[in-house]
């Protein structure tokens, strides 16, 4: 399953680094944060405005959710695989950063507005992380936020429940005053994502 997985969003994550070919950056002198990048994308063009739901029913924005530094992650709670690795990979990322003092907030929104309702989320946010912030909201307002952050996703139509979303798997790290700063590929560890998180957090203080 997880081979298929893959390379059924190969294509979407090729093009997503395609389209973003252009902002490269090597040498920005200004560029406070050049050394803590992993993904050397700077920012600009991802994230954006967005209005969700949270799992209270609350309707909820940009500005109340990524009021700290928060890494956020697009994927579905029936994703039998990777999403489950790769949200305990980032709250794993968060637990340490905590213990460095660094007050980081991971965020989930699902692509999968249908099932993952937000009382469905309200579960699933209480069983993985007391910190995470989980939305969903209707189709329009998860595509429109999707869409902010250049991620894509697409649902496999098998007639049934038990349909599968095929999906970017991108963890993009958000700073207050920021926006946008990096994104994490799923190979790197928790300990890899903390360090690059705690980097970043160090040089903007460095450059304020």
């Amino acid at each position: 399953m997880t081979r298929l997985y893959a390379g059924a969003a190969a294509v979407a994550v090729a093009a997503f680094l395609g389209f973003m070919t252009w902002k490269v950056v090597y040498d920005r002198p200004d560029d406070a944060f050049a050394e803590c990048r992993q993904g050397q994308i700077a920012g600009g063009d991802i994230g954006g405005p967005f209005t969700l739901v949270n799992t209270a029913g609350q309707t909820v924005t940009e500005a109340e959710v990524l009021a700290k530094p928060s890494l956020v992650y697009f994927g579905y709670t029936f994703c039998p695989d990777v999403c489950p690795l790769d949200m305990l990979r980032n709250v794993e990322a968060v637990d340490l950063l905590d213990e460095q003092g660094i007050d980081v907030t991971p965020v989930f929104i699902t692509i999968d507005p249908e099932r993952d309702t937000p009382e469905a989320l309200a579960d699933y946010a209480s069983n993985l992380h007391p910190k995470l912030i989980a939305l969903s909201g209707s189709a329009d307002q998860v595509k429109a936020a999707a869409q902010a952050y250049k991620t894509v996703y697409k649902k496999r139509e098998t007639g049934d429940e038990y349909y599968l979303m095929d999906h970017m798997t991108f963890t993009y790290l958000m700073l207050p005053g920021e926006g946008f700063v990096d994104f994490f590929r799923r190979e790197i560890t928790s300990e890899q994502l903390a360090q690059s998180v705690a980097c970043f957090m160090k040089a903007g203080k460095a450059a304020s």
